[in-house]
């Protein structure tokens, strides 16, 4: 069954609504694990004090404006805490996370440049000519061969350690048997480290090999590309780092209004005199009832 609630014009309801929406808002952000960044009052603190509830009886236009300006400034500051927790978030991407990232890419890219300058230098100009592999000591000038071998040396391996057991076009060879995936594995080693997945088929092996040495150019080129992105974005960051929060003057000017209307409005003033007033004609009480007695 569906609940129907009304709002009537001129009355409290209103209030009482905007007060509700308010703890929803903070009940959501909890329920759904949204932690903005800054610091929450009690909800409770926006309930009207009685020289409030006096001043809106009497038509006080200036509580309408307080009440306006408070929701106002509590979401500028709001917008203001999400705004720094985004450029400190900022500040330590160009302090830490981009150099980091632009200092490993320059690393690869040194790498792959010298790999490929050793490949160059041990393989012969004449694609059709197979480049000499060294398998345990034995050079092999054929591609039958030198894959038999890489099988003979797959089958009397007893441990799934890497080993070294030769060189291909300049690069040393080592071989692991990888236990999870169960394949041998070759990695090819000079300034950094290239892994193949070795199969069964004599020539393949040899052909992974080639392929994955071909490579090193489009790997470069990629570095090269991601290098150039991560320095834009370096570049971006630190424009948006030295940003100031778009909307500071209007929260500054609306703050200083809402400070100007709680001064002329001197609620808490008055309701602090009204409750010591209070205070102090219960304590007299029992001293009047005394004297009384006296007489």
């Amino acid at each position: 069954m569906d609940i129907v609630r009304y709002v009537t014009e001129g009355t409290f309801d209103a209030y009482m609504f905007q007060m509700i929406e308010s703890k929803q808002k903070f009940i959501s952000q909890i329920m759904t694990s949204k932690s903005p960044a800054r610091s929450v009052e009690d909800v409770d603190e926006a309930v009207l004090s009685y020289a409030e509830i006096k001043a809106l009886a009497v038509g006080n236009p200036y509580v309408k404006e307080k009440m306006d300006l408070d929701i106002q400034v509590s979401k500028l500051q709001l917008l203001k805490q999400s705004f720094l927790s985004q450029r400190y978030e900022m500040e330590d991407k160009v302090l830490r996370h981009y150099p980091m990232e632009i200092k490993e890419l320059e690393g690869k890219i040194t790498a792959y440049q010298k790999d490929m300058e050793l490949v160059r230098t041990h393989t012969p100009s004449d694609r059709e000519v197979f480049p000499p592999m060294m398998i345990q000591n034995t050079i092999y000038s054929d591609k039958q061969s030198a894959g038999k071998a890489i099988i003979e040396v797959c089958k009397a391996m007893t441990s799934p350690d890497p080993v070294m057991i030769g060189s291909y076009r300049g690069l040393a060879i080592d071989l692991n048997y990888n236990t999870f995936s169960k394949e041998f594995v070759i990695t090819l080693k000079g300034s950094m480290y290239h892994s193949v997945a070795l199969g069964t088929d004599i020539h393949g092996n040899i052909t992974r090999l080639d392929n994955k040495i071909a490579q090193f150019g489009d790997n470069l080129e990629r570095c090269c590309e991601k290098l150039e992105h991560t320095k834009a974005q370096l570049d971006i960051a630190k424009a948006e780092m030295a940003k100031e929060f778009p909307r500071e003057k209007e929260l500054a000017e609306k703050t200083a209004r809402l400070g100007e209307l709680n001064a002329l409005l001197d609620l808490d003033k008055k309701e602090k005199i009204v409750m010591d007033c209070e205070a102090e004609e219960i304590e007299s009480e029992p001293e009047k009832n005394s004297r009384d007695r006296e007489r």
